[in-house]
């Protein structure tokens, strides 16, 4: 599940698709207008804002050059101003921090002599070694797993949590291979998983593909429990690719922070009605009550929200592509819920 509530921006994913209408007053703007000429309004104020929460974000993680680049990016896209002004007085400040460290650093060097690289590869590998200790996604995982054997028994409870990783690995990957940053899975639980990504300055049709990565490595992990169940016969695995499947095909619902709303925005109206139609027609052949939940979705997406003027063909099959495979999975093998 990717979540709009964590998702940030990534400078390093290029700069913001062109806007050629005032946010505000929808006023005609010449290419690389920053600012509405009849309004006032900054026209690149959502992107702004995104690397705004990046750059402190890097400056908790005293991130400073790191840090620094990013607050100059948004001198690019700011126009001149009491805010221009504002950013370039903060990164004198950082300069100043960052020159501060190298000289304390350099006198270090000094002082120790020969030891420095020692003491400084030291400081390293025990920073690495905190961070690691830190990851939250351990203790969510496990908490997540205890939920579950508390309810289904140990088998189930892993299996469960394993499937729902799998899920968010698929995310975890398809952001890493776009050079955005990804940070490892955190588990609700009781409720789901997400991870958090920067995605400020991809594409609607990357966005989408990030989405949806997640639910199509869960309909592996399910298609693979449903093989091995086929084979054995043992009603634990029809249980684990049943519920699988299940929760993918939630996930597919778009609405909030769930994948199938994040994918939904780079679909037009029509092709969200596709979908609709798809989903209602699934229903009557599947037989699965969760397509009604996607047509209700889908339905509401078609009165909300922007669509997009270049809508991708790439996301409607594979969303209904999804949306079959996952269902058909559910209608083979039997559901079974009991402790194992």
């Amino acid at each position: 599940m990717t979540d709009p509530a964590v998702l940030e921006t990534n400078p390093s994913a290029g700069t913001p698709e062109p806007i050629h209408n005032c946010p505000e007053c929808s006023l005609w703007l010449p290419p690389m207008t920053l600012a509405c000429p009849e309004c006032h309004t900054i026209v690149y104020a959502g992107y702004l804002t995104g690397l705004g929460q990046l750059a402190m974000s890097q400056e908790q993680e005293r991130a400073w050059p790191q840090a620094r680049e990013t607050w100059q990016q948004m001198l690019q896209w700011l126009p001149a101003g009491e805010q221009s002004q504002k950013v370039a007085a903060h990164l004198a400040t950082l300069d100043e921090r960052i020159q501060t460290g190298e000289q304390r650093t350099a006198t270090w060097k000094k002082r120790l002599g020969p030891l420095a690289p020692v003491t400084f590869f030291l400081l390293k590998a025990k920073t690495f070694l905190f961070a690691l200790l830190k990851f939250k996604f351990l203790l969510s995982f496990f908490a997540f797993f205890g939920v579950y054997w508390a309810l289904f028994g140990w088998k189930f409870g892993l299996g469960f949590a394993v499937s729902i990783l799998i899920h968010e690995l698929g995310h975890y990957i398809a952001a890493r291979r776009r050079g955005l940053k990804a940070d490892l899975p955190v588990f609700l639980p009781g409720l789901g998983a997400y991870v958090r990504w920067y995605s400020m300055g991809i594409s609607l049709d990357a966005l989408s593909s990030i989405a949806l990565a997640g639910p199509f490595a869960g309909l592996l992990a399910a298609a693979a429990c449903a093989a091995i169940y086929f084979y054995t016969k043992v009603e634990f695995w029809s249980a684990l690719a049943h519920a699988g499947a299940w929760l993918n095909l939630i996930n597919l619902v778009p609405v909030l922070g769930l994948d199938g709303a994040q994918a939904t925005h780079a679909l037009n109206r029509m092709q969200r009605g596709l979908i609709l139609a798809a989903a209602i027609l699934f229903f009557a052949s599947l037989h699965e009550g969760v397509f009604l939940f996607i047509a209700a979705g889908m339905a509401w997406r078609l009165f909300t929200g922007t669509a997009p003027e270049s809508p991708s063909s790439g996301t409607m099959i594979r969303y209904t592509l999804l949306l079959f495979l996952l269902g058909a999975l559910m209608g083979l093998v039997p559901e079974t819920m009991r402790r194992f």
